[in-house]
């Protein structure tokens, strides 16, 4: 009943979230990194409007995986049917936690392959890209509460995957979100230590914006 309730909560949210305006280029997908500080105004889809003076679509959602999910809490759900220039996104990490932090070769493999070619998100890019669309991967940050754990190595291997898959092709981009947050600086993060804050999700907006040049 508990797990009813919060997807019921959740969908509700997606129905009430920013969702995508008619002259929209560009669209933001993925889970809560994305979605974060979005009732404030302040999400990374909602600081890159801010920057770039146009309408930029949200479908992200927080518990949102690449693979499994119902409805929007399934990334390659969110984007069913939108076609724009550019889609900017992210995934993986809610995928991770069904595995020990050691133990996650199975479901990095699920996600993509070691040489990039193979997997949810090749799959889920590709499909993106037959549609027209240029993306950008937003790869994650290291949080606080991860920082020189036994759970860092395991998005180290995402984030080199990710590397390869970018590289077969110019019309994708890995953005490393490594670049704009820094675990040590808390005033990046919310207080769960993992989030973005409000200051997280506009450097993070001002990674991307730059490269969604028309």
């Amino acid at each position: 009943m508990k797990h009813l309730i919060l997807l019921s909560l959740l969908l509700l949210l997606a129905a009430c979230g920013r969702g995508v305006p008619d002259q929209a280029r560009i669209v933001v997908a993925g889970d809560s990194v994305m979605a974060w500080n979005r009732s404030a105004g302040a999400s990374v889809a909602d600081r890159l409007e801010a920057r770039l003076g146009e309408p930029v679509g949200d479908v992200s959602l927080p518990l949102a995986r690449v693979t499994g999910g119902a409805g929007p809490l399934n990334i390659p759900n969110q984007l069913e049917g939108i076609t724009v220039s550019h889609v900017v996104l992210n995934g993986g990490a809610n995928d991770l936690t069904s595995c020990e932090c050691g133990r996650c070769g199975a479901v990095l493999d699920r996600l993509i392959s070691e040489d990039g070619t193979q997997g949810a998100i090749p799959a889920l890019v590709a499909d993106l890209r037959r549609r027209g669309s240029r993306v950008i991967w937003a790869d994650y940050y290291t949080s606080p509460k991860y920082a020189g754990t036994v759970c860092e190595p395991r998005y180290k291997v995402l984030e080199a995957r990710l590397g390869r898959m970018a590289a077969r092709d110019a019309g994708v981009t890995l953005a490393d979100m490594d670049d704009a947050l820094r675990p040590d600086d808390l005033t990046f993060f919310a207080s769960d230590r993992t989030h973005p804050s409000q200051k997280g999700s506009a450097r993070i907006a001002g990674l991307i914006a730059p490269l969604l040049a028309r």
